[in-house]
């Protein structure tokens, strides 16, 4: 595999995501139309499917032009998710331009000089913390250049830099006992007791997690170089008090966002307002001045420009796939096949087939209320405890983070990194098989147990 991958090499990212929605498109003509039918659900306010309800209903195939005009569908549909990488990004333009960034990570490098390896699991758990508390993705993208100033300033590559950011926190998000978005949505559309199970998740989130972060510095150790010494470059600014401000301004901020998503169950407007406040406070404390403060923000904005195109160009693939009618079509070829199998066979074929879905349904809490509402009955028929379809889900879709394409926060992380897609594969497709076994492992752990 290795040998295959290193021969590879992927288009450019739009050229890639555009080809993807053609193929979409494509499909409509092969795979035959089907709908399940779909419920207002109060709990979890969100549209599910009905079990037992799938009819074949009039194909709508996409010609090319449809599958092009999906892609401003695609990033209307992703407004909020396009605006918060926006204000991240601006938000973040003005933390750097008042300079304690950079003095921030001078100070970190001097004392951690001999030591760099040391920064490794502690940025790795960080991250893992987001993915784990609120399913961090988008939010890292801003954060990519302050990653590649300290992996550069470490000797570590940019490779390194996206493993200890986007690699920890999607890990944290597939094995949490808590992620809003994966297990606690899972769970109330499975109906059972939410947080419930917990005990289990943590123990192999635990192993999960340990097992990333010693790859990772296993890898960042093979791969330094030692870097060029900067200081005859830069100024050598102490570290302030003001710039000490600034940082505890930055990380009460993430304080905020976790209990605004946890407690106040808060959307993307409010995260995109938290960071604009963020922004502007950070701003009058580093004495950038009013002026100084909207000038940052709008370079931030010019940055964040790609990074938000390859959002919509992913959500494109699902609007044309959702508007071809061969979503549900997919759903049901993927998972009915699994009743005739044995029961551990039976809930890891639902890891791997919810992992496979995942390609055309990139929204984690989208899938869950896909697939859960079918699945769940099957499972009762099968003497499969709905925990383990949980987990079956969260293994399957969340690890698949890691390597599909169509995570437009994965590609927008890769391109501001400057890590190519076919690089990122090289590195992660091992680490991929490996933690997709140990959530099989999981689950045969959980049926012997009687996991419930």
């Amino acid at each position: 595999m290795r040998n295959r991958l290193g021969s590879l090499r992927f288009p450019h990212p739009l050229t890639l995501l555009t080809v993807a929605i053609l193929a979409a498109a494509a499909l409509s003509y092969v795979l035959p139309a089907g709908e399940y039918e779909r419920r207002d659900d109060p709990v979890t306010g969100r549209s599910v499917v009905v079990p037992g309800t799938f009819h074949e209903v009039e194909a709508n195939r996409i010609g090319a032009f449809e599958a092009i005009v999906a892609i401003p569908r695609g990033m209307a549909d992703r407004a909020d998710v396009v605006f918060l990488i926006f204000l991240i990004g601006g938000a973040f333009a003005v933390f750097d331009a008042t300079g304690a960034l950079r003095r921030g990570v001078t100070w970190l490098v001097r004392g951690l000089e001999g030591r760099e390896i040391l920064a490794i699991p502690v940025v790795c758990l960080a991250f893992a913390a987001g993915g784990v508390t609120e399913n961090m993705q988008e939010e890292i993208i801003p954060l990519v250049p302050a990653l590649m100033l300290l992996t550069k300033r470490l000797g570590y590559s940019p490779m390194v830099g996206v493993a200890v950011s986007a690699g920890s926190a999607f890990v944290g998000s597939a094995f949490s006992p808590i992620n809003p978005f994966q297990v606690l949505i899972a769970q109330q559309v499975a109906e059972v007791p939410a947080l419930s199970g917990s005990l289990f998740r943590i123990a192999f989130l635990a192993i999960a997690l340990g097992l990333w972060i010693w790859w990772t510095m296993r890898y960042a150790a093979r791969t330094r170089v030692p870097p060029e010494d900067a200081d005859a470059s830069e100024p050598d600014a102490a570290f302030g008090w003001r710039d000490g401000t600034i940082f505890a301004i930055v990380i009460a901020t993430f304080g905020i966002l976790v209990w605004g998503l946890v407690g106040l169950k808060w959307d993307f407007d409010h995260m995109s307002a938290l960071f604009f406040i963020m922004g502007i406070v950070v701003g009058i404390i580093g004495r950038l001045g009013v002026t100084g403060t909207a000038k940052a923000y709008a370079e931030g904005f010019r940055s964040m420009g790609y990074a938000a195109l390859l959002i919509g160009f992913a959500h494109a693939i699902y609007v044309v796939m959702v508007d071809g009618r061969i979503i549900d079509t997919i759903v049901r070829g993927l998972f009915i096949p699994l009743a005739d199998l044995p029961l551990a066979l039976s809930a890891i074929g639902m890891s791997a087939a919810q992992g496979v879905l995942h390609f055309a349904v990139p929204s984690v809490s989208g899938q869950a209320v896909l697939t859960l509402p079918v699945l769940v009955p099957l499972s009762d028929l099968l003497g499969l405890s709905r925990q383990i379809t949980i987990l079956a889900y969260q293994y399957g879709a969340g690890l698949c983070e890691l390597i599909t394409p169509t995570n437009g926060a994965l590609m927008a992380i890769l391109a501001a990194s400057g890590v190519r897609y076919e690089s990122w594969l090289r590195f992660v497709i091992p680490r991929y098989l490996m933690l997709m076994a140990l959530g099989a492992v999981a689950l045969v752990i959980a049926l012997a147990i009687g996991y419930s």
